[in-house]
């Protein structure tokens, strides 16, 4: 038995736990998701929420969402045991996690979440412990495996079914050339490719802006006409692509616009930029506040 493990078994020892859990009769799982994210959710009865969920591009990963968050700030220990009409088995000591002051208090990245799904998944409840939060009581929050695996099978459907990429990471993409040059190189035509996936994926991306862009060198008339090749060759691999043309807005700007970052280079500046905008599930416009063009 590690230490959390240690401390757990003393805190229960010392006052009368709360405990939060779903007894077998009310133990319910829910599980929804598309191509661009999958959650698995746990109703805890008094406390709120427990979610397993993975978006599009991203690790799996797991928070704890209370209707009222009764543990206090600091480290919980985490542990997955037995429920308690299976005694006898070992705990699997987990370490300890933060508790932080704030909306979702507990929240662990892709090792801790694919523990405690292996754990659900033997029978087995991981569980929280933390003192309360006005009180040295021990407030324990479990996790019951019962009717988990068969919600636990289709989430796990949905997330390789999952687009490789999510909005965030596409919304602006960056690609570079070399001197003079306007052909675009293999490992931008593969960012191209996710940019593209996305667009035809999701039916929100409303437009999609093109700018291309040359360093400061070179005569000015020159550069306005190289900007507007390499603009060109990224609508061009988009449309063919699959993403319709008459969805892109395609301009150039020459070397009017240089990348405003602290130690950028004439290299950064021999660039086109593609930006995305897309209406949120209310109708607006999801943009990047402030200029098309500046990197």
């Amino acid at each position: 038995m590690g230490l959390p493990a240690l401390l757990l078994a003393g805190l229960v020892g010392q006052a009368q736990a709360i405990t939060y859990s779903a007894d077998i009769e009310n133990s319910r799982w829910f599980d929804t998701g598309s191509i661009f994210e999958c959650s698995l959710t746990h109703q805890i009865p008094g406390y709120g929420s427990a979610v397993f969920y993975q978006r599009a591009g991203e690790s799996l990963s797991f928070y704890l969402d209370p209707v009222h968050n009764n543990m206090r700030p600091g480290r919980a220990a985490l542990v997955i045991e037995a429920p308690q009409w299976r005694g006898g088995q070992a705990v699997m000591d987990l370490g300890y996690v933060e508790v932080q002051d704030q909306a979702k208090p507990v929240t662990l990245s892709r090792s801790h979440s694919e523990n405690m799904l292996a754990g659900l998944g033997e029978g087995m409840a991981p569980t929280f412990t933390r003192k309360a939060r006005y009180s040295d009581t021990p407030v324990r929050v479990r996790l019951s495996n019962v009717n988990f695996r068969e919600r636990y099978q289709q989430f796990r459907q949905c997330t390789q079914s999952l687009l490789p990429v999510n909005f965030d990471q596409v919304k602006r993409t960056r690609v570079l050339f070399d001197v003079d040059q306007y052909e675009l190189k293999p490992e931008y035509k593969e960012e191209l490719d996710k940019v593209a996936l996305y667009i035809k994926a999701d039916e929100r991306v409303q437009a999609i802006y093109v700018d291309g862009h040359t360093d400061p060198q070179g005569r000015r008339i020159y550069n306005r006409r190289l900007s507007r090749e390499r603009a060109q060759a990224v609508t061009e691999y988009l449309a063919s692509q699959g993403v319709p043309e008459e969805r892109i807005s395609t301009r150039y700007h020459g070397e009017r616009y240089p990348v405003a970052r602290e130690g950028a280079t004439y290299e950064d500046d021999r660039r086109a930029t593609v930006r995305l905008e897309r209406t949120d599930d209310q109708g607006r416009t999801r943009a990047d506040a402030g200029a098309v063009i500046i990197d």
